[in-house]
């Protein structure tokens, strides 16, 4: 019915009846009926509002997620409109379990990204974001992917999250507080440390000295367990995605240039690594780091892989090994760059040689020295680029020619 895409004229009435039982078997089939069944303006909506309602109040947790999960599938915007009250006292409810509580969270998030004008959360998210600190970590994860969303609607209401994120990745990786359920090959709550290191890009840097001190602090940390040097693959796995999460937050804290320089030496590792996603991934955040760092001589001495990179048989390693040159290109590397690039077009896919041409245009602009030069480039750029070359670069070849009287005897 689902994968059909029509709308089924039949089985409303029974499928509300089975929502309606005390019977959990038929409950479950009543609510998964309902969701694929019911649209939004039937008539049969009301006492499908109904029914959930009871259910969301039920002591029996199982009726309650069951009402939970359908409020998320179904979610139309009357149930938005009456039922989020009653989902966001759930949530803060002092006697409703955490399996309850996890699913609420859930349940919101839903809800506020398909009718964020209908659930005004303005009224209820300071309540939430102290739920970062919940005791159950199972229930912070719920909570952290709901004030993610929150932040970025209501960043006054959210304002406190960031110190909140910032003492439970301390607690997590610094004093240990967490349950063996929640350590994933020695990594503990990996896909957590993710989420929080993700929520804390929304949010400037730290005022205070001493949170300033314990951020970077944590980012240190991070930096030192992704080198350890016996590792099986899926905790390998499990610190990269943290590695990379952590980075992108000092890069958007403008943290210390020494913390900066040190991860660039460590993403040198991963851009020669076999695993092709390890290599991208490396690509990527080391193109993300040259455009923050100040001293881009940590990056150069792996100008030669990245360039190889070009070669590489998986295209978006190529894209990024692109990403990266255009990056940390400067005065002095800038006719070394420019000339390998010139030299790659010839063998690069089509796919990549508009956007080469582009780069290579903008590059020669930016840090000609001299005008022969620049002539030079960009004739063997039109030369090798031909159709792939958009109109826009030779339209701006043409208007720097005609605008420098000594270029135009030459050119």
């Amino acid at each position: 019915m689902s994968l059909l895409g029509y709308d089924v004229h039949f089985g409303h009435k029974e499928a509300v009846e089975l929502a309606n039982s005390t019977k959990y078997s038929e409950k479950q089939i009543g609510y998964l009926a309902v969701s694929l069944l019911l649209m939004e303006g039937s008539g049969f909506m009301r006492a499908v509002v109904a029914a959930l309602r009871r259910d969301l109040h039920d002591a029996d947790e199982c009726s309650a997620c069951l009402a939970l999960s359908a409020v998320t599938n179904v979610a139309t915007r009357e149930i938005a409109e009456t039922l989020t009250e009653d989902i966001v006292m759930l949530l803060l409810s002092s006697s409703a379990s955490m399996f309850v509580k996890k699913k609420a969270a859930l349940c919101l998030l839903r809800l506020l990204r398909r009718f964020p004008e209908v659930v005004n959360a303005r009224q209820w998210a300071a309540r939430v974001v102290p739920y970062i600190g919940h005791r159950d970590l199972g229930v912070t994860l719920s909570v952290v992917s709901l004030v993610t969303a929150l932040v970025q609607q209501h960043p006054d209401e959210t304002r406190k999250a960031a110190g909140l994120a910032v003492r439970r990745l301390k607690s997590l990786l610094v004093d240990g507080e967490h349950s063996i359920d929640y350590v994933y090959y020695r990594v503990p709550a990996p896909w957590l440390q993710v989420k929080l290191l993700r929520l804390l890009q929304y949010f400037p840097a730290p005022d205070s000295a001493e949170m300033r001190g314990m951020l970077t602090g944590i980012l240190r940390r991070i930096i030192d367990q992704s080198q350890d040097a016996t590792r099986e693959l899926q905790q390998m796995n499990a610190q990269y995605a943290v590695l990379f999460e952590a980075l992108s937050l000092g890069i958007h804290l403008d943290a210390d240039q020494a913390l900066l320089r040190e991860s660039a030496a460590l993403l040198g590792r991963f851009i020669t690594s076999r695993e092709t996603n390890v290599r991208y991934l490396g690509l990527e955040a080391m193109a993300h780091l040259a455009a923050y760092i100040d001293d881009v001589s940590a990056l150069k001495q792996y100008q030669g892989v990245i360039i190889q990179s070009l070669r590489d048989r998986d295209t978006s390693v190529r894209r990024r090994a692109l990403d990266l040159l255009y990056s940390m290109c400067d005065v002095d590397s800038s006719r070394t760059i420019v000339g390998e690039l010139l030299r790659h077009m010839a063998l690069a896919d089509t796919a990549l040689r508009e956007e080469m041409a582009l780069k290579v245009a903008i590059l020669t602009e930016k840090f000609a020295t001299e005008y022969a030069w620049y002539v030079d480039v960009m004739m063997r750029l039109v030369s090798l680029a031909g159709d792939h070359m958009g109109d826009e670069v030779w339209h701006r070849i043409v208007q720097v020619v005609l605008g420098n009287e000594e270029l135009q005897l030459y050119a």
